[in-house]
């Protein structure tokens, strides 16, 4: 049946999906893959579909949010995909995390709204340990530069705490922060889905966000090499999950 909001039904026929934030970072993703073909775009949900390797994956995008991405998840559960992956972009909370570093995201403190709906906030949100261990083994094998850790998700870029926030928990070793991998770990979790986020950085560790942010739209700067290094291994990383299952 097709679902309501990423328009998809089980004709898609992919056990694995790449969720980036942004619908333009769909085309990253159709750069790495053969025998891509478009499938729909609803509201924040542009999808392609296509082969890596001979594993058929779907590329879509979930906009901004936790809220959106666990509407992604239950959706693409429903039609059969059972391997989801968050790439997407992230604001270092440490010195010595580059520019387009990829940050694997180990686990996540929940600070969005999204994860909170579903489960009290002391249940954990953690990654498919098979599957973040093939993103760091991926890493490493391809040569890119890349941090192991805990990232940060909360609800907004402009409330009036933010920065006491990220102090807060950058002395805590949190390494990034995003929006949306607690509620893809919170989510895919209770839902029996392997999942996975690996992040790549756009923001260095005490510089202006919104500065940052516009250089990396511009998609001219060491940050969209990142864009396609965290695509390449997080197809690796899904291909070499196949295998095993």
């Amino acid at each position: 049946m097709k679902q309501a909001h990423i328009q998809l039904d089980e004709t898609v026929n992919a056990p694995c999906a790449l969720m980036p934030g942004d619908p333009k970072r769909v085309d990253v993703i159709a750069s790495c893959l053969e025998n891509v073909e478009e499938l729909t775009f609803n509201r924040e949900y542009r999808s392609i579909a296509g082969t890596y390797k001979g594993m058929r994956a779907i590329g879509i995008s979930t906009g901004m949010g936790g809220s959106s991405v666990a509407i992604a998840v239950e959706e693409l559960k429903n039609i059969g995909v059972h391997t989801m992956m968050r790439i997407g972009s992230a604001g270092a909370l440490q010195e010595g995390i580059g520019l387009g570093d990829l940050v694997i995201c180990e686990g996540a403190v929940r600070d969005d709204g999204a994860s909170r709906c579903y489960i009290d906030p002391i249940y954990p949100a953690v990654p498919d340990y098979r599957l973040i261990n093939h993103c760091v083994e991926a890493a490493k094998d391809l040569g890119f530069r890349h941090h192991i850790g805990i990232v940060l998700s909360h609800e907004s870029f402009y409330y009036d705490e933010d920065a006491q926030d990220s102090e807060k928990w950058s002395r805590k070793g949190v390494l990034a922060t995003d929006f949306e991998t607690a509620a893809l770990y919170t989510v895919g979790r209770l839902r029996g889905v392997h999942t996975a986020s690996i992040l790549n950085n756009v923001v260095l560790w005490g510089e202006n966000t919104e500065d940052s942010i516009g250089s990396y739209q511009g998609g001219e700067d060491a940050t969209a090499i990142g864009e396609k290094r965290e695509v390449l291994t997080a197809l690796e990383a899904m291909y070499r999950l196949e295998q095993e299952l």
